[in-house]
């Protein structure tokens, strides 16, 4: 810190009139060295210009060691002034100092925290993996809630804690066999009968923590996108997953890519109604549907393409009934259609198109009845037709249906066009 050296005012001024006096002293003694030592007289009387001119001296005098005095104080005055400004510019500077410090201070207590954060949050993933990776069903069910927690709560590795959730349901699986009502309690072997009713228990177990999962993705789905907790956005990739049942009714798919290419929809009721996929499409390419239901009413395909390429409806009702379309296209190229009533009653087909090129109806019944196709073309070609039934009954088609030439010039058994 700067320290102001300064003596005090009186003596500060004793020193400088002292000095005055000598300075005055020395000049008068060198003009009467210089004029030779003359000699002064004074006369019997004083007149009064004699002793008005010796007042002005003594005024001259005292005015000259005031304003000698008031210099002091001015030169003490600026240098206290100076001063000032110097502790204020050293104050400042020590201010600034201390903001600096606090800064790194603050960033590295802000380094530490989040190093501390993510830490925690690595701790919580690997406990949680650990947890769905146990052989007993309450850990793991325990271990997918802690898994949608992070999820909740790690925001910029929200989409690894979905990854492993859906990895979970992409794990091989055999949905349980319900026992029959009529099931006899005798059992011939006891050991055989406990190991049966031990796997049947696992199996449903299994199931539980299954339909967990899809209940808590759908949970989130529903949430508004701007929810802090949605999970809107996000990829999901359920490629080969077997589905036997959940509810992902009014779950909104946006952005994000969304796969159940292969997946295997039996055995349980799997509801899509009301869903919104949009953004990168929907695969449901080389998916299998047979035995359980699943449904998509309502549902609305927006923004990108519709894939059920490959796919295979035999055994179970799929009902799209009311469904909205509106992207690029709807593609159900090679799909086979073996059983089971696969319903677009009341769906809305926008400007794209629709395609069952090379798709094979075997059996079953595909209904477009009343459904609006608005502009798009909707090609069968290399489609065929060996069974079953194909409505369009009261459908709204701007382009009739493109089939390939009937040999007879006659459409195969079980296809009802528009017109009929």
């Amino acid at each position: 810190m700067p320290a102001l050296r300064l003596w005090s005012i009186r003596r500060s001024i004793a020193l400088v009139i002292a000095t005055a006096v000598l300075v005055v002293g020395a000049l008068i003694a060198g003009a009467l060295w210089y004029a030779g030592w003359p000699s002064l007289h004074r006369a019997s009387t004083v007149t009064a210009a004699t002793l008005f001119d010796l007042l002005k001296l003594v005024f001259s005098v005292v005015a000259g060691v005031g304003g000698v005095a008031a210099l002091v104080v001015a030169y003490r005055r600026q240098r206290v002034a100076e001063h000032a400004n110097k502790l204020a510019e050293f104050a400042h500077g020590l201010a600034h100092a201390a903001d600096l410090r606090a800064e790194a201070a603050e960033g590295r207590a802000k380094i530490e925290t989040d190093r501390n954060g993510v830490r925690l949050f690595n701790e919580r993933f690997t406990k949680a993996s650990e947890q769905l990776g146990s052989d007993k069903a309450a850990v793991r069910l325990a271990g997918v809630y802690a898994m949608a927690g992070l999820a909740d709560d790690w925001r910029d590795s929200r989409q690894t804690c979905i990854d492993v959730l859906c990895a979970y349901l992409r794990m091989p699986y055999t949905p349980p066999q319900d026992a029959p009502s009529d099931a006899s309690p005798m059992q011939p072997d006891g050991d055989a009968s406990a190991t049966t009713s031990e796997v049947a228990r696992t199996a449903r177990e299994e199931r539980e923590v299954r339909h967990t999962v899809i209940r808590l993705i759908g949970r989130h789905l529903r949430l508004a996108e701007e929810d802090a907790n949605s999970w809107c956005g996000f990829d999901y990739d359920f490629t080969g997953a077997v589905f036997d049942g959940g509810d992902l009714s009014g779950a909104t798919f946006s952005v994000g890519r969304v796969s159940f290419s292969e997946a295997t929809f039996g055995g349980g009721y799997m509801s899509f109604d009301r869903a919104t996929f949009g953004g990168g499409g929907v695969s449901f390419g080389r998916a299998k549907f047979g035995g359980g239901g699943v449904s998509f009413d309502g549902a609305k395909f927006s923004g990108g393409g519709v894939y059920f390429g490959e796919a295979m409806f035999g055994g179970g009702d799929v009902s799209f009934g009311g469904a909205k379309f509106s992207g690029s296209g709807v593609d159900f190229d090679a799909a086979t259609f073996g059983g089971g009533t696969v319903s677009f009653e009341v769906a809305s087909f926008g400007d794209g198109w629709v395609s069952f090129g090379g798709a094979m109806f075997s059996g079953g019944r595909v209904l477009f009845d009343r459904a609006s196709f608005g502009g798009g073309r909707v090609s069968f070609g290399g489609a065929k037709f060996s069974g079953g039934e194909v409505s369009f009954n009261g459908a709204d088609l701007d382009y009739p249906p493109e089939f390939d030439r009937w040999p007879d010039g006659r459409p195969p058994e079980g296809l009802h066009l528009p017109h009929e």
